[in-house]
């Protein structure tokens, strides 16, 4: 089911994560502990991400991904599963920034320019606050990209893959470098973006 305030998913028709969502909502797991789960995920990848070996990348990796399917299936279990809770918009999105920030600052730091990481997951916030700004002025929420949360994880996933790769073979962390630079700069293009659409949509209402 596709709402107006809910990022629109494909993954979501998948049968696998179906089948998952609806073995979760019949179980005694909450809404809210899959949520928290997610913030356990970003934890464990942003600690891979810091100690920075080809080996933990990978583990960084997986850990982005794990934290997303945690955001997949806690909106299934609590819209199709019929297990909402009363503070589970709180649970949606706080969560979602703690892990976001998590792991983008230790992509700074894996990278070896803390500072990058700490503006990537200014940034990463600041796409959010522009969302969820124009849903409190009654417009539907903006998940546009071009670095939403999925682009943001899918960058990461693929620069920890890569980057496991070049500091194995090579020592380098070029990957992770241009991965916290293209998020920044990503972020900051969605910012503008979404906050342009706003705009307009506020000057049609009129």
């Amino acid at each position: 089911m596709q709402t107006p305030d809910r990022r629109p998913l494909a993954s979501r028709s998948s049968r696998w994560a179906q089948a998952t969502a609806a073995a979760l909502a019949r179980s005694s797991i909450t809404l809210n502990q899959i949520s928290l789960a997610s913030i356990v995920f970003a934890f464990a990848g942003a600690f891979a991400l810091v100690r920075a070996s080809p080996g933990m990348l990978l583990v960084a990796a997986v850990c982005v991904q794990l934290r997303l399917l945690c955001n997949l299936l806690d909106g299934m279990v609590a819209i199709e599963g019929g297990k909402q809770s009363p503070v589970g918009a709180l649970y949606n999105e706080f969560p979602d920034r703690i892990a976001d920030s998590l792991l983008l600052i230790a992509l700074g730091y894996a990278a070896e320019m803390a500072w990058l990481g700490w503006l990537a997951a200014l940034l990463a916030a600041l796409t959010a606050y522009v969302r969820a700004t124009g849903g409190a002025l009654g417009l539907a929420q903006d998940f546009r990209g071009p670095m939403a949360k999925p682009h943001r994880m899918a960058v990461l996933t693929i620069a920890c893959v890569i980057g496991a790769a070049e500091l194995a073979w090579l020592g380098t962390r070029y990957a992770l470098t241009i991965a916290a630079i293209v998020i920044a700069a990503g972020s900051a293009a969605t910012c503008a973006a979404r906050t342009l659409a706003i705009a307009r949509l506020l000057r049609e209402r009129r």
